[in-house]
């Protein structure tokens, strides 16, 4: 990769909570070219949400720690920018659709107002204009009769509108960078792959660069070039798309796409994955994932693995796994 967009390097995040210190994403880097599309994939508590939440800035300083890592922004460290400038930034190069549409939208304040209020802050543009251009974004969002949608209340949308509505808002600058945080949740299968082909359809238009959060592989495989796996705060596999539904590494990614529904295969009861994802408070010696591995030695339980090269634009932090590929790839 030329010089990425976006380099996030060794990012450590932790949250003060009543037990003390608690570490959400540990030495997390991450990196997204122009016009790249990443994705980002694990189950609820891999630490996902925080990393992108961190991108922006926007966890409470009072009860967040970074200890480690920069988060490279046209060579600027977001991390270390005054909050005016950050703000700037925030929304106007870089923008975020969150999870729940219907807690993110203001519900006292008109669909106008709230797509306007991002063209007014970053733009300086007046009202009329900024109503005009919001009647622009919910056409190009594929909302019908928008200039009379423009004029209502979040609550007389449905899901999908709404969702729609959220991407509105975060393109109305046309930002760099998109960070896309679930944006398929509680909708319904059919307006799922309206939202995801939008989506693309934006990203080439715009020419912007993505990275889409979910815990979906089916929707990684529809969407990203490259994906990235993370299990209990850290990154555990990064590779193309391509190559990792062929051939995952980690065990845990290998669960993951096990765990995928097949419509060739007659099963009474879905695959799944033993157990759960770890206490962000639990010490655990080792391997995070061990005590849920189906293939864990003794050495995964002793020894912390590093994440390491599994071959072209690869990277797996599954030691025995790795050199049993490469031995395949000699052999």
């Amino acid at each position: 990769m030329a010089v990425p967009l976006l380099d996030v390097d060794d990012l450590t995040v932790r949250f003060r909570t009543d037990a003390g210190w608690m570490t959400a994403v540990d030495r997390v880097s991450l990196a997204v070219g122009e016009g790249e599309a990443l994705g980002i994939v694990g189950e609820s508590g891999s630490g996902k949400s925080v990393t992108a939440l961190s991108i922006l800035r926007l966890h409470a300083a009072a009860t967040t720690r970074m200890p480690t890592g920069k988060i490279l922004y046209g060579g600027k460290d977001l991390l270390t920018l005054p909050t005016r400038e950050m703000r700037q930034i925030r929304g106007g190069e870089i923008a975020m659709i969150f999870q729940d549409p219907m807690s993110s939208l203001n519900p006292v304040l008109t669909i106008a107002d709230q797509i306007g209020e991002s063209l007014r802050l970053h733009q300086g543009v007046d009202q009329a204009t900024a109503r005009k251009r919001a009647i622009e974004l919910l056409d190009l969002v594929r909302i019908p009769d928008a200039a009379r949608r423009v004029d209502e209340y979040p609550h007389r949308l449905s899901g999908g509108m709404r969702q729609r509505v959220m991407i509105a808002i975060a393109i109305a600058c046309r930002p760099k960078l998109l960070i896309a945080d679930e944006p398929t949740t509680a909708l319904d299968v059919t307006i799922q792959a309206q939202i995801l082909d939008l989506l693309r359809d934006l990203q080439r238009e715009l020419g912007m660069s993505v990275i889409l959060i979910t815990h979906d592989m089916g929707v990684i495989a529809e969407f990203a070039r490259r994906v990235m796996v993370m299990y209990a705060g850290r990154v555990v596999e990064t590779a193309p798309v391509g190559q990792m539904f062929r051939r995952p590494v980690h065990p845990y990614t290998e669960g993951l796409l096990t765990a995928i529904p097949k419509l060739d295969v007659d099963v009474r009861r879905l695959p799944t994955i033993a157990g759960s994802i770890p206490d962000p408070t639990a010490v655990i010696p080792g391997c995070r994932y061990s005590p849920r591995c189906p293939q864990v030695q003794e050495s995964c339980r002793r020894d912390s693995p590093a994440l390491l090269p599994a071959g072209p634009e690869r990277e797996a932090r599954c030691p025995p796994r790795v050199a049993a590929m490469a031995k395949e790839t000699v052999a």
